[in-house]
């Protein structure tokens, strides 16, 4: 796809603009006649990433030794916080000694909701369970990640928007709410190659954390390391500071929950997930554990950890995922670059890793181009998703995938794309003038 034009849509005159619209309109009718049927909607694993990992299903195949280091036969009951190995493996994913881990089963979300859902009903701590408090609130960096913002919505927990930055989010507005209102209970945190921004937090805004009085004794940092490992680059990588470390450093040890999983590491929905966090907060996990299960897949944990081996096991992989992966991400950047610069219609982020790129249309036009991509036979993710109740205020936010597809589909959605934002901005001016 060619650019159409250097200037500024907004410099243009009524009739540019309107000439503009008749030739972009072609351009979409040409595009609706192809019948695409294209998915940029979530970020999924493609299929070669999922080939990477089918040597984990035979692991454990035929004599395989069933039993993990301590003698436990892998396939009874028994050990209900995790295999001595996993805790091993999943503790140097999550920069913490084993003694700090609890492994669930296939997934990190399922924790969280459970770790809000025991919240509701028993409390944390000792403290009184949220269900008998007249008001729960929650704080919501935003644009964010749904899957969160649905959990609490579910609950009935009142979401408090807070403004994402490059360096994470808007912290003297997160410190000034939380030690001002007990009825603030959590915040949601995706702190490196965040959901979809890419972003990770600075330094200083984890010792901030780290630092934070709440007036709720039963507030937590729900840590949501789901990218700790996903690199798109060998030689340009985020750093992330500990943030378990630094509550301990600051005296506030029991401060968060930090949770992880190989759910893009291994196979979605076959993966393993972990929360690490104080030994206090362990032990209260244990007792709803206690009550929940008789024990997570101990199969899959010893599949993983026969299969990755150690932490450069699971860097090795990654650079595998890397490989197929960052085209991916380069294409899109690329075409949003040659389509889009300069135009004064968009702007977007360029991530080092994770599995999204956000993009910030004109106030008022991402409905507009998520349904006319839609249209065009390209789906993405719901405008308004990544904000809670699913409304975008300014209604801009639209997070990119560029994961799933192959990279010829990928080229085709990533132009697809950009005809869309063209039209839907010359659209919103043409209804301005």
């Amino acid at each position: 796809m060619r650019r159409i034009i250097m200037k500024k849509y907004s410099e243009m005159s009524r009739e540019e603009l309107l000439s503009l619209k008749k030739e972009l309109e072609q351009q979409y009718e040409e595009v609706k006649a192809q019948g695409l049927a294209l998915d940029m909607s979530r970020g999924k694993p493609g299929v070669e990433q999922l080939n990477l990992s089918m040597g984990m299903m035979d692991v454990l195949a035929g004599g395989a030794e069933l039993k993990c280091e301590t003698g436990v036969d892998c396939r009874n009951y028994g050990v209900i916080d995790g295999i001595p190995e996993a805790k091993r493996l999943l503790g140097e994913m999550s920069e913490v000694d084993p003694e700090h881990i609890i492994i669930y089963g296939n997934s990190s979300l399922n924790v969280m909701f459970d770790s809000i859902a025991r919240s509701m009903t028993h409390g944390v701590m000792g403290n009184t369970p949220w269900c008998k408090l007249d008001k729960v609130k929650f704080l919501c960096p935003v644009p964010g990640y749904d899957r969160h913002f649905k959990i609490t919505e579910y609950f009935g927990i009142e979401m408090i928007n807070v403004p994402m930055t490059p360096e994470g989010p808007d912290m003297d507005m997160v410190e000034k709410l939380v030690s001002e209102d007990d009825a603030i209970k959590g915040i949601w945190c995706v702190p490196k190659y965040s959901n979809p921004q890419g972003y990770t937090y600075s330094k200083e805004t984890v010792e901030r954390f780290a630092r934070l009085k709440p007036a709720a004794p039963d507030f937590r940092i729900y840590w949501d390391n789901a990218y700790s490992i996903h690199h798109l680059y060998d030689d340009n990588q985020d750093f992330l500071e500990e943030i378990l470390a630094e509550c301990a450093k600051a005296g506030n040890p029991d401060l968060v929950y930090k949770f992880t999983s190989t759910s893009k590491v291994s196979f979605p929905g076959s993966g393993i997930a972990a929360v690490a966090a104080s030994k206090a907060n362990l032990e209260d996990f244990r007792q709803y554990m206690q009550i929940q299960t008789i024990g997570h897949d101990k199969l899959n944990q010893l599949r993983h950890v026969r299969f990755f081996k150690d932490l450069e096991g699971l860097h090795a992989h990654m650079r595998k995922h890397a490989d197929i992966i960052r085209p991916k991400f380069e294409l899109v950047l690329e075409t949003l670059e040659r389509e889009l610069c300069g135009l004064g219609i968009g702007e977007w982020t360029k991530p080092h890793g994770g599995y999204f790129i956000s993009f910030d249309s004109m106030e008022g036009c991402a409905k507009s181009i998520v349904e006319k991509a839609k249209e065009a036979g390209v789906v993405m993710t719901g405008a308004g998703a990544t904000y809670p109740y699913g409304k975008d205020p300014k209604d801009s936010n639209i997070r990119i995938a560029p994961t799933f597809p192959s990279l010829e589909e990928l080229k085709k959605a990533a132009e697809v794309f950009v005809l869309c934002v063209k039209l839907a901005s010359v659209e919103k001016l043409l209804a301005q003038a």
